[in-house]
């Protein structure tokens, strides 16, 4: 369980009387497995988790056993409900030193529980950079956070990969959005929704004028609404069956593009629906080799071959070898 799943998760069942693990994991977004999974990590630490049947029943966490929240100020507060970003983003976005305070907090008013056990943050250290990552380019979510919190308009220049060159467009932000370790500025743009990453923003300003934000939108709504959109405004829908050892790779490259049949899995493969903007798109499936079968449509088979035959060829062995 990372840091920010346990606080989040705590937060949660100290909030509500009761809940059940389909509620907990939608909150968190994660699968009931996972759920079941943390639950039975904070029983084995030694809390009080309890599990009820029944139509009144869900888990529960009984009084008085969880965090302390009343030494937190207002400010202190607010960072700790930044559910989901870890600690490379909370530095992205100038919040670490502030996060850290509040887990310092917290950690006082529960060492009086467990003398006998070591800080949780003096035996756990989290690094949640990609391998080999390339450093970020453009600008990032703690230079543009002030300007977003004041409401303001801002003029952007965004250097999109469908054009030739950088275009400059006003824009009317609801705030910055995390997803998937990128960092996006979700604004409507002629009041349009959209979502800008913040590495292809290579300039901006502040317009002296209000944001003009469309009436009874927040950040969560226009964010999850272009989520929405995303997931479904694509025209090509791979049926395929994935081998056991290589479905959790695949899921973590596609995200939220692939689709698994959970009533049509067997001992060797999963059936998964995966979605693709364009054909060429389908090339992403290449590396996955014969681990991968793609039963239809008939046009992605046969591109898929083109492929693999070009890159046969590409690496014949010369006749002069």
């Amino acid at each position: 369980m990372t840091p920010d799943r346990f606080f989040a998760l705590m937060l949660l069942l100290e909030s509500r009387d009761g809940a059940t693990t389909q509620e907990l994991a939608s909150a968190l977004g994660v699968s009931l497995r996972t759920i079941n999974r943390d639950l039975n990590w904070l029983r084995d630490a030694g809390l009080p988790v309890t599990a009820h049947r029944g139509r009144l029943g869900g888990v529960t966490m009984l009084p008085g056993s969880g965090l302390d929240l009343t030494r937190l100020t207002p400010d202190e507060r607010d960072h700790l409900s930044l559910i989901g970003l870890d600690e490379k983003q909370r530095a992205e976005l100038d919040a670490s030193v502030e996060s850290r305070r509040v887990l310092a907090k917290i950690a006082a008013t529960q060492s009086s529980r467990v003398h006998d056990l070591l800080p949780l943050p003096d035996v756990v250290h989290v690094d949640s950079r990609p391998w080999l990552q390339t450093p970020a380019s453009g600008t990032t979510p703690a230079s543009l956070i002030g300007s977003v919190r004041r409401g303001l308009r801002l003029r952007i220049e965004y250097d999109s990969p469908r054009e030739s060159c950088p275009r400059e467009l006003i824009v009317d932000p609801y705030g910055l959005f995390a997803k998937a370790s990128i960092w996006y500025l979700v604004a409507d743009c002629a009041r349009v929704p959209r979502m800008y990453r913040l590495e292809r923003i290579t300039m901006w300003k502040e317009v002296d004028q209000p944001r003009r934000i469309r009436e009874n939108q927040t950040l969560a709504t226009v964010a999850a609404a272009l989520i929405d959109q995303w997931a479904h405004n694509h025209a090509i829908e791979v049926d395929a069956t994935i081998d056991q050892t290589q479905i959790e790779r695949a899921q973590r490259i596609f995200g939220l593009r692939l689709v698994r049949d959970d009533h049509e899995e067997s001992v060797t493969g999963h059936q998964v629906t995966i979605r693709f903007l364009h054909l060429e798109d389908v090339r992403a499936l290449l590396p996955f080799g014969n681990a991968i079968t793609v039963h239809g449509p008939t046009e992605v088979r046969a591109h898929l071959r083109a492929l693999a035959t070009d890159l046969a060829r590409h690496y014949a062995p010369s006749p002069t070898s």
